[in-house]
């Protein structure tokens, strides 16, 4: 069989919206320049689209117009490796998935145990929230959780007072054991994270003794300038917050 049909016959199986590049062919490493060219070909002639170098998908057609890859695949390089989660979506990513607030943006963020620099991928701005906590499948949902809280005085088309009233509902809606959970993850977050991950828990009754963590971790005297109403979060006097 010829490269070029090889080549075609397998962007025939990719699903619609999956991004893919020359090294997901199953051809000889030496031929990169061929598959390449090749991809480009197809590209020229409406096949597939070009997202950024290096990277193809098959765009899906609805009545609406052409669909772009949805946001994991258009990052998926930097979510998963071999199988492993190395990264996950967060910040202006999931503000929108936890109904934080109706904007889109076409900003995508990607929480990292490595540094990496800002890049543009398509129409898209692509930047890096570094996470010092070990990113895995079990606990990936509650780090966007507090990177939310993290960033809630930047959340896009609401208030500090909006953003905080809906993650006090997140954090009342999470089992016991993921506010445990969240408590040791937050312990590795700055401190004004820490604080008001207590006043919600607080809130929303958690266990004493996780709150009782989240306040040891604090410093005894410093307070933490958030700006939001003592009716959004009547505990936030006994966490300093101001």
């Amino acid at each position: 069989m010829k490269i070029i049909d090889k080549i075609e016959s397998q962007i025939r199986k990719i699903p619609n919206g999956q991004v893919f590049s020359y090294t997901d062919f199953d051809v000889e490493a030496e031929r990169k320049d061929t598959i390449v060219k090749t991809l480009n070909n197809f590209v020229a002639k409406g096949k597939i689209t070009k997202l950024t170098k290096g990277k193809y998908y098959k765009p899906q057609i609805t009545e609406f117009g052409v669909l772009l890859p949805s946001s994991y695949q258009i990052v998926k390089d930097f979510i998963e490796k071999n199988g492993k989660l190395i990264g996950y979506l967060t910040g202006y990513s999931v503000y929108n998935d936890l109904l934080l607030t109706t904007q889109i943006a076409n900003i995508m963020q990607i929480g990292t145990n490595q540094y990496r620099r800002p890049l543009e991928r398509g129409n898209y701005k692509i930047s890096f929230v570094l996470q010092v906590n070990k990113i895995t499948r079990a606990n990936y949902k509650l780090l966007q959780i507090l990177d939310s809280v993290r960033f809630v005085r930047s959340i896009p088309a609401t208030t500090t007072d909006e953003a905080c009233k809906r993650l006090i509902q997140i954090f009342k809606e999470l089992p016991v054991k993921e506010q445990a959970k969240i408590t040791n993850l937050a312990l590795n977050y700055t401190d004004y994270v820490r604080a008001l991950c207590g006043a919600m828990l607080e809130m929303n009754n958690a266990d004493k003794s996780l709150l009782a963590l989240l306040n040891k971790s604090l410093n005894g005297v410093s307070t933490y300038k958030l700006h939001i109403s003592e009716n959004i979060l009547p505990t936030k006097t006994k966490w300093r917050i101001v």
